[in-house]
């Protein structure tokens, strides 16, 4: 997956000016330009309608409230609005937002739309790790045990070395 490109304010107000000034086509710009013609007309698209400041780049990621975005879904089912229509109209980052909470919607109900926790999740003694063997009492070990634990300690001690082998090799195989 590639990363998002961000393009200057200074930058789409060119592509946006050839089109409203030079009756250049938005086709014809994303092309000389290497641009998504969708990209350059939702430029102009957001331009004719907010003007100038909608090119503006966005400073701070907004978190929305439940009912925000069930009154954004409403809206759209009611009015008969077009995902881009309503990105402009509601001032959203893109489209994804609103299909993304409509999944949500229809997959959990009106829980979907609450905010999803952010961060790495807390970590959670599990069922199924594996958990050492305890030692039954402080008596000392028979020859027999003792020679038994050793010979885990150097299964465990060579399979590790192993895999540093394995490691180190294939570090060799990338480098020139």
């Amino acid at each position: 997956m590639t990363k998002k490109k961000k393009h200057s304010f200074d930058f789409k107000l060119h592509c946006v000016k050839q089109i409203s000034e030079l009756y250049r086509s938005a086709e014809s710009i994303s092309k000389e330009y290497s641009l998504t013609c969708s990209m350059v007309k939702r430029w102009f698209i957001t331009y004719e309608q907010v003007g100038p400041q909608g090119l503006l780049p966005r400073k701070k990621k907004r978190i929305f409230s439940p009912s925000f975005k069930f009154d954004v879904l409403r809206t759209i089912q009611v009015e008969n609005l077009t995902l881009s229509e309503a990105v402009l109209r509601f001032d959203l980052s893109s489209d994804a937002l609103i299909i993304d909470w409509r999944k949500r919607l229809d997959k959990f109900g009106l829980a979907g739309l609450d905010p999803l926790p952010t961060g790495r999740p807390s970590m959670e003694k599990k069922e199924n790790q594996i958990k050492r063997k305890p030692r039954k009492s402080d008596k000392p070990l028979s020859r027999e045990e003792e020679l038994l634990r050793e010979n885990e300690y150097l299964r465990a001690e060579n399979a590790l070395l192993k895999k540093l082998q394995a490691l180190v090799q294939a570090e060799n195989k990338r480098k020139p």
